[in-house]
């Protein structure tokens, strides 16, 4: 009876099936498939048109005007385009493996796009033609490539760019999309060499151009992965062991501990309107970048159109990146941070802009007082000079007096407490 019962319910499972395959199957012209009359049936969705601004217009490559790239060397920006046409951009970067300092007295062997963590901050204008030129120094090691994020293609150009030292590729695309994009390289093992510093950023401006500001400044926050941990001296090598665990010795911006701190700080002026380009090389950690003591007027987030304002912190993902805009009106020294704070105190991930100006007391008073403070009810100190008596009012009667209290002896003296030193290293500002 059982193995009946499966029979039956399997003949009927094929005849309904069989049914919804014949209901969905529909030939055109096909005779006896036509729906019921009773039953309409909906037309089919016309595709989604897209609107006229995200149409990117077709270029024939042979009347392009032709433009050699300006490049931005962190921390300046690369200038804005200033063209309200499209142009065949040739973008020129050479792959250098070279040994810098990561901090004072600590030497990393960096693999870099132009000999500098981060590389260059390319720009380019949405409809543009890029022809990309990448030259690996005959003195490298190893092979390498690009991935732009900019770029529609297999592998955002890394397909095409594999580049052997002493030899150069090229390959062409058109910038579709506005916005800002990191690139790095893309050879295995990909970790490795983005861990090493090959990365940067691509700005892909809209047809219209960007607000004006007084100051652009491009800032990339990476991390390194050392056998040693932060300070530690002499020539450092990877830990792959730390960078699989995602434990940095260092979290730094621009590729070293205070490249943005005392004489290499950005400056700026009360009254003026400051961009950053931020973007965020990883390999591993999202950054959580703030400004101590500003508010920007304007972020948009993941470099994209979408634009918030009034923003205390911004997310900046791996591999992505963010422009934020602020009006400084007040002098002082503020403190760009990774907000994930250890990072930025015992890490490196600490910056500073040092504003220049008329102090404005209304926004900011500076310090007004400093004084004792006693909460309500807190007892006198011991030792402390006794409170004059209050002569009683005129035509008062006088109070009597109270017996003097018993002298309380002195506490035996406390040995003091030895400081207990910080658990890591931590600089003070």
């Amino acid at each position: 009876m059982r193995h009946a019962t499966r029979f039956i319910g399997a003949v009927l499972l094929v005849i309904f099936t069989a049914a919804c395959g014949q209901g969905q199957q529909t030939p055109a012209g096909g005779a006896g498939n036509e729906a019921p009359a009773s039953v309409p049936v909906a037309a089919p969705a016309a595709p989604a048109t897209p609107e006229a601004k995200d149409l990117v217009p077709k270029i024939d490559p042979a009347t392009l005007p032709v433009i050699e790239a300006k490049l931005g060397i962190a921390p300046n920006a690369a200038p804005p385009v200033h063209r309200d046409y499209p142009a065949k951009v040739i973008v020129k970067v050479e792959i250098r493996e070279v040994v810098k300092e990561l901090a004072d007295g600590v030497k990393y062997s960096f693999w870099t796009f132009g000999g500098a963590v981060p590389g260059p901050m390319i720009r380019v204008r949405r409809g543009d033609l890029v022809e990309f030129h990448l030259m690996s120094h005959p003195g490298n090691t190893m092979a390498h490539n690009i991935d732009l994020h900019a770029v529609t293609g297999p592998g955002g150009g890394a397909a095409s760019s594999f580049t052997a030292p002493g030899h150069q590729t090229q390959f062409s695309f058109q910038a579709l999309n506005t916005g800002v994009y990191i690139y790095h390289c893309a050879t295995a093992p990909v970790p490795l060499h983005i861990a090493n510093g090959m990365y940067g950023l691509i700005v892909v401006e809209p047809e219209e151009g960007w607000p004006g500001v007084d100051h652009e400044y491009y800032v990339v926050q990476g991390e390194f992965y050392t056998k040693g941990d932060y300070h530690a001296q002499g020539l450092q090598p990877f830990d792959a062991q730390k960078a699989i665990a995602e434990n940095p010795s260092y979290v730094v911006f621009n590729g070293r501990d205070a490249s943005l701190v005392g004489d290499r700080a950005l400056p700026a002026k009360v009254g003026e309107k400051v961009r950053l380009f931020l973007g965020n090389g990883g390999p591993n950690l999202v950054s959580s970048f703030h400004v101590i003591g500003e508010i920007f007027d304007a972020v948009y987030a993941e470099g994209g159109d979408a634009v918030s304002h009034d923003v205390q912190t911004t997310l900046i993902p791996v591999g992505g990146s963010a422009i934020v805009d602020f009006t400084l009106q007040v002098p002082g020294t503020y403190i760009l941070v990774d907000h994930s704070i250890f990072r930025a105190f015992n890490k490196g991930a600490l910056g500073m802009l040092k504003v220049e100006g008329p102090e404005d007391t209304t926004i900011y008073s500076g310090r007004q007082a400093d004084e004792v403070y006693k909460p309500e009810g807190t007892p006198p100190a011991e030792g402390a000079a006794p409170v004059e008596a209050t002569p009683p009012a005129e035509g008062a009667a006088p109070a009597e007096s109270a017996p003097p209290a018993e002298a309380t002896p002195p506490a035996e003296a406390t040995p003091p407490v030895e400081a207990t030193p910080p658990a890591g290293e931590q600089k003070q500002y």
